[in-house]
């Protein structure tokens, strides 16, 4: 996946701050321990005399194999005087040195020239939070989520009132969110405009966050403004292979996007894409099945009606009925 120039320094800053803070640490450990126990000072002194000794004897020339063995039988045994030293003093033997937050790359990011698996995390992690910038994810969860908005009474000759459906959807949403994984189901949120459809996928967004998925959450809007921004390379980035990666994508307002031959190509590729790979969509949208169809196309249409479970939302504009108390 490519990433863009501020991605790469914003991860690459996180990776000096990690070094920085464990090299730190370090370096306070042991001023407080040479300081309890000054023995253990002079033994890396001596170290560090008999590292110049063995540098010397090489560079002599002379008897070099017999210098270096009693050299090396020195240094060892100093080694092992320092470490029971630390062991006297309750400590591991790696007590002084740095302990990085990824013991493979020592958190430079590479490993013999090569990407680390902590450094792809870090960019992975910093584009989905680029991209989740403006959405207020943590504002939203199940808690928050008051059905009192919602009629008591059954309407259009349903036998249900929009309160006994609220509370389906938001029972199969919170059911939904505790069982997310990589295999779950694909859900279009219906209804009209303040029914709940966004606080609801932010909450079910929210979950499968803590629970350690990478999730992407946007307007289709904004998407597609993102997308033809660097399409035509006017931004630097990959956004679609983040949208065709990412573990949970949630498509807020679809149908809202202005309307051409490249959102619909590219809401098309993202959603069948997604469906090819079994990876898990969330869309949320006021567009009815039929009104679906005339602003899209029948072959996109019906990979959503036979692919996704429809979540109904019903009642009346709930931001609406908050404005008016």
């Amino acid at each position: 996946m490519g990433y863009s120039r501020e991605i790469y320094n914003a991860v690459n800053l996180i990776l000096s701050e990690r070094r920085k803070k464990a090299e730190n640490e370090a370096s306070e450990r042991k001023t407080a321990f040479y300081q309890h126990c000054p023995k253990a000072r002079e033994i890396e002194s001596l170290l560090s005399t008999t590292a110049i000794a063995a540098a010397k004897a090489v560079l002599g020339g002379s008897n070099t194999k017999e210098q270096l063995m009693r050299l090396r039988a020195n240094n060892l045994a100093l080694q092992s005087e320092f470490n029971t030293l630390l062991t006297a003093d309750g400590h591991a033997k790696d007590y002084l040195d740095p302990h990085y937050f990824c013991s493979l790359c020592g958190d430079t990011g590479y490993i013999d020239g090569r990407m680390c698996g902590c450094m792809k995390k870090l960019l992975q992690s910093e584009a989905y939070r680029r991209l989740n910038a403006l959405t207020p994810l943590s504002l939203s969860t199940f808690e928050s989520f008051s059905l009192d908005y919602y009629s008591d009474t059954a309407e259009n000759n349903s036998y249900k009132s929009p309160r006994q459906i609220m509370s389906d959807t938001l029972n199969y949403c919170i059911y939904y969110a505790e069982k997310f994984s990589i295999n779950s189901s694909n859900l279009i949120m219906t209804g009209g405009t303040g029914l709940g459809k966004t606080h609801i996928s932010l909450a079910i967004a929210n979950i499968a966050i803590q629970k350690g998925f990478g999730v992407v959450y946007c307007s289709v809007n904004n998407l597609i403004t993102k997308l033809e921004r660097e399409h035509f390379g006017r931004d630097d980035g990959d956004t679609n292979q983040m949208l065709l990666e990412c573990d949970l994508l949630i498509l807020d307002d679809l149908g809202t996007e202005f309307k051409n031959a490249f959102s619909c190509a590219e809401i098309y590729n993202i959603v069948n894409t997604r469906l090819m790979s079994q990876k898990p969509t969330i869309i949320s949208t006021n567009l009815s099945t039929s009104e679906l169809l005339d602003f899209y196309s029948e072959r996109f249409t019906s990979r959503i009606i036979g692919s996704y479970r429809r979540i109904p939302f019903v009642g009346k504009d709930v931001r609406q009925q908050k404005r008016s108390i």
